[in-house]
């Protein structure tokens, strides 16, 4: 629904402008001058304004100045007389979207609207992705021939013309939203928003004003009308990273927008609707937090019509050397080593590393390397994860004399699961099965200790 200030100082052209804009569908908001209407656009969200040329004290020229220095994408279309075409060419000239002559027709009139909106959209748009390029450090693209990642290629095939919700599940660092891009721009919707709302980072309050925006006065701090991600994603895709985090209260909203495609804002008594796709994703598993009464069934199963699940790289570890040579072209470019290359030695450290982070830390640890290395060939020693310290590892097993305890018969792999094994086991035995406690007492991650105790068989108590 697009959000349209209609300016002029003739109050019963106001009102019959703004009823005919509401039949059409627009939120509309008014103003009888030029300077309540600059109150409104610093106050409101809006998509467009429109104004008469010819007003007391603030005129529609002025009004135009004021709006592009508060937001210098925000269209204006301009209402003259025809005695007034000069000012008009003027406006245009100071960044009008258009002007319309009086007498104009009502379709005149919606054409141009449809027109301005439309075009605002795509600017926000395009702003948006650029702003998000820029400043994502951790794109990677999808990279892999392993067969799991090929079955995760073929799924994304199928799904993305279809308007199916999708959950991506997956531990942190995998590219849960890679893979909701690569969804959205195989989709109908390709040239349409698409959005993204990490449900982890916001408290309560701030996450519903985030995915559903407010009314002015809604809660403190509030001093003006907000479109939510929902609104800004209409007729496109909207991405929930970590969904599991979304609190119960919010639960039975979100799934009012998946059954009925309609929301109020916060503080808000209209309700809007939308054409939204959801695709959402989370490290956490939805079915247990659904028996743990931490996730509403019904949500999730509206969420889960078809799930993609993604490997941890140490299940695709035939993929590093792949991964590897696309993150150094990557940096290779953007620090002007062209002749960046990787020795033997290091990446055959790579391929002995467990990877908690998954390929983020992989891009991380390369791009750390690449800044770091001399001579443009990155060595065993750049790609040295930081939080390991060797020193300090085998001055501990000097201290011990293991192999005493070890029998000549038992191989390597035995040993270190019967050790791992073990102390999984005391670590969550001495932290209460907290599981966030004992990675922290193991020095690992939550997911990977989550990870081992599937492995182990290990349950929660």
């Amino acid at each position: 629904m697009y959000s349209i200030l209609v300016v002029d100082d003739q109050p019963n052209y106001l009102i019959v402008l703004s009823e005919l804009l509401r039949e059409e569908g627009f939120e509309v908001y008014t103003a009888p001058g030029g300077r309540e209407a600059f109150e409104v656009v610093k106050e409101v969200d809006l998509d467009l304004v429109i104004t008469d040329m010819q007003m007391p004290e603030v005129d529609g020229l002025q009004l135009l100045q004021n709006v592009k220095k508060i937001n210098g994408e925000l269209p204006v279309i301009i209402i003259t007389a025809y005695a007034e075409v000069e000012k008009a060419v003027a406006a245009m000239q100071a960044g009008a979207f258009s002007y319309l002559a009086k007498p104009f027709s009502n379709d005149e009139l919606i054409v141009n609207i449809n027109k301005a909106a439309q075009h605002y959209s795509l600017v926000r748009e395009n702003t948006r992705l650029r702003k998000e390029i820029r400043g994502k450090n951790n794109f990677g693209g999808m990279v892999g021939k392993n067969s799991k990642m090929i079955e995760v290629y073929e799924l994304i095939e199928k799904v993305a013309p279809t308007p199916a919700s999708v959950l991506i599940s997956g531990e942190s660092g995998t590219g849960k939203e890679l893979v909701a891009k690569a969804i959205h721009i195989n989709s109908p919707r390709e040239t349409q928003p698409f959005i993204t709302v990490n449900c982890a980072a916001l408290s309560d309050n701030l996450l519903e004003s985030e995915l559903f925006g407010h009314e002015k006065g809604a809660f403190t701090g509030a001093a003006g009308m907000r479109k939510g991600r929902f609104e800004l994603a209409n007729s496109g895709t909207i991405f929930l990273d970590e969904v599991g985090e979304i609190p119960l209260v919010l639960q039975s909203k979100l799934l009012r927008v998946l059954q009925e495609k309609s929301f109020e804002r916060v503080g808000g008594t209209k309700t809007l609707s939308v054409d939204v796709r959801i695709i959402s994703a989370s490290n956490k598993d939805l079915k247990e937090e659904v028996a743990l009464g931490n996730f509403r069934e019904d949500l999730f199963y509206r969420l889960n019509v078809i799930h993609v699940w993604l490997p941890p790289l140490r299940e695709r570890m035939d993929d590093m050397p792949l991964l590897v040579d696309f993150f150094i072209e990557k940096f290779a470019g953007q620090l002007g080593k062209d002749n960046l290359r990787i020795s033997q030695d290091a990446l055959r450290l790579l391929l002995t590393l467990p990877w908690e982070g998954n390929v983020r830390e992989l891009e991380n640890t390369i791009e750390r390397a690449a800044i770091l290395c001399d001579d443009q060939e990155i060595t065993g020693e750049d790609v040295q994860p930081e939080s390991v310290s060797m020193d300090r590892a085998s001055n501990w097993g000097e201290e011990i004399d293991l192999l005493q305890f070890i029998p000549p018969s038992i191989g390597l792999n035995d040993v270190l699961y019967s050790v791992e094994e073990k102390m999984l086991n005391r670590a969550l035995d001495e932290t209460g099965y907290v599981q966030a406690r004992a990675a922290d007492k193991l020095g690992i991650t939550k997911s990977l200790l989550q990870y081992k105790m599937k492995k182990y068989g290990i349950k929660k108590k």
